[in-house]
């Protein structure tokens, strides 16, 4: 293809309605499926591996992650915010990419002693150099994510994340079996990114294929927007993985495995439902733009959806912790209990963030997606530094507390950006939150008299379910009646081919 060419989605005759709705089924898929299998994996992995092991490997997520940023540098947001992208535009972004993700590699890889010494694991210099090789994989398959996020491919994502995670948590799972202990980790790790990319390319080979004609200006032109989200990118890695980096220093490793336990379980429940609005967020938003009030409805409706989602998923996980850790993966991992308990509770407010910000960034306004971001991690770091003394318990109950709190601040960017009040907002999600923390307390004291986990866990999921559905139905929300319809017509017309 041509570089004069832009490239278009694949399915443009969509109405954009019909793309939100595809977009928001497909995303849905893919963050359950996903966190389904992401599950059972989990439950296998963490039955056959130590909390040092997994303290091991977590306390490098870190460095891997904001490699990660350091190579994508914001480029996928602004080829999305690009009305019609060029080839020549994504084969600039793609050499930038390897090129960063080489560079950050050779500094890692001979890094490796520093960070082995700064955790005091000397097997860190050799696990760290290899787990460090999934990003710099990652970097080759970073332009076709941007290509099938901008088309808002959500039905090739999903199966792309299917593939890739029952490819590597099979490979993970045997090499535990196998006594591999961490490595097993790492290699789930690598595999991922490497199976990832081979299905991107095989969505998106015949939309575009990289050349050697190499001009950097569209790098340089979207530079100024994409530096921006760069910045934020790496705040916001460092944000959601500040506790495990200072726990690794502080902490001895089995402390570290338990927080990292927890967090996983409770980034799986919110990921759900931030994986299925960011799917379309961004890309929706950035198309009407000009037009204030219909992404005014829009953005509010998005609002509904995720507050309808997000706090019965995550206050059921916080009444079920328990059971769910006994149950799967046993009670060698009690402690990770009740800070898994905690995070839930600020889990639930996540997949806000996600809305907020993608809003921010569908504006044009990368600025404030950047500021906003690190005045974030500044609060919370100094509160970590200020109370760290008073126990894990108690950082991870401060981070939560704050992480909620902060949300007024994009509210009030929010405002400032569609004019949205807050009243709006509170008046959108306050009946959801407070329906799924009646059922939750309604289900977890109805059923407190019952001491078998093995039964309590089926029997809450089931009671609360149940509830939050017919409070939901009793009190007319519309927003379960569209979730229902259109499953209904998209199965009709399924049978219908």
């Amino acid at each position: 293809m041509s570089g004069k060419y832009a490239i278009f989605a694949p399915e443009k005759m969509e109405t954009l309605k019909e793309k939100t709705a595809k977009g928001l089924f497909w995303g849905a898929m893919n963050s359950g499926t996903m966190q389904v299998l992401n599950l059972v994996f989990g439950i296998f992995l963490a039955r056959m591996l130590s909390p040092h092991d997994y303290g091991i490997v977590g306390v490098l997520t870190i460095f891997t992650l904001i490699a990660g940023n350091l190579q994508s540098s914001g480029f996928t947001q602004g080829l999305t915010n690009i009305k019609h992208p060029t080839a020549n535009d994504y084969n600039a972004v793609f050499w930038f990419n390897i090129g960063i993700g080489t560079i950050c590699y050779i500094v890692l890889f001979f890094s490796a002693p520093l960070i082995a010494r700064f955790f005091h694991s000397p097997e860190l210099v050799s696990l760290s150099r290899f787990v460090f090789l999934g990003f710099l994989i990652s970097a080759f398959g970073i332009t076709r994510n941007a290509i099938m996020f901008k088309n808002i491919m959500a039905r090739e994502r999903a199966i792309t994340g299917f593939i890739s995670l029952l490819v590597s948590g099979s490979c993970g799972i045997i090499l535990a079996w196998q006594g591999m202990a961490y490595w097993s980790l790492a290699w789930q790790t690598v595999i991922f990114s490497l199976i990832q990319n081979i299905c991107r390319y095989y969505y998106t080979g015949h939309l575009w294929r990289p050349s050697l004609r190499i001009d950097f200006s569209p790098v340089v032109r979207m530079f100024p927007f994409s530096v921006k989200i760069l910045v934020t990118s790496i705040i916001n890695t460092i944000n959601n993985n500040v506790l495990t980096f200072i726990f690794g220093n502080l902490f001895p490793m089995k402390t570290v495995g338990n927080f990292s336990q927890a967090m996983k379980w409770n980034t799986m429940a919110s990921s759900t439902i931030s994986g299925t609005i960011e799917q379309v967020a961004q890309p929706v938003l950035a198309q009407i733009n000009d037009d204030m009030d219909r992404e005014r409805r829009v953005f509010r409706k998005m609002v509904r959806f995720t507050a309808f989602l997000s706090f019965p998923a995550l206050f059921g996980m916080a009444i079920v912790a328990k059971e769910f850790i006994f149950v799967t993966i046993t009670d060698k991992w009690a402690d990770s209990v009740p800070l898994l308990q905690m995070l839930c509770i600020g889990g639930a407010f996540m997949s806000f963030y996600t809305l907020y910000q993608h809003l921010v960034i569908a504006s044009g306004r990368s600025d404030i997606y950047m500021w906003c971001n690190i005045g974030q991690i500044v609060v919370q770091i100094t509160l970590i530094m200020l109370f760290h003394s008073l126990g894990i318990k108690a950082m991870v109950a401060i981070y939560t507390a704050a992480t909620v709190l902060w949300l007024i601040v994009w509210q009030i960017q929010a405002k400032r950006l569609i004019g949205i009040s807050m009243s709006r907002v509170l008046a959108d999600t306050m009946p959801f939150m407070f329906a799924a923390a009646s059922v939750m307390a309604v289900t977890y004291f109805a059923t407190s008299f019952i001491a078998n986990p093995y039964v309590l866990l089926p029997l809450r999921a089931v009671i609360a379910s149940g509830l939050y559905f017919c409070v939901m139905k009793v009190t007319k929300v519309d927003i379960l009646d569209e979730c229902i319809n259109y499953v209904k017509n998209h199965l009709h017309k399924k049978g219908q081919d």
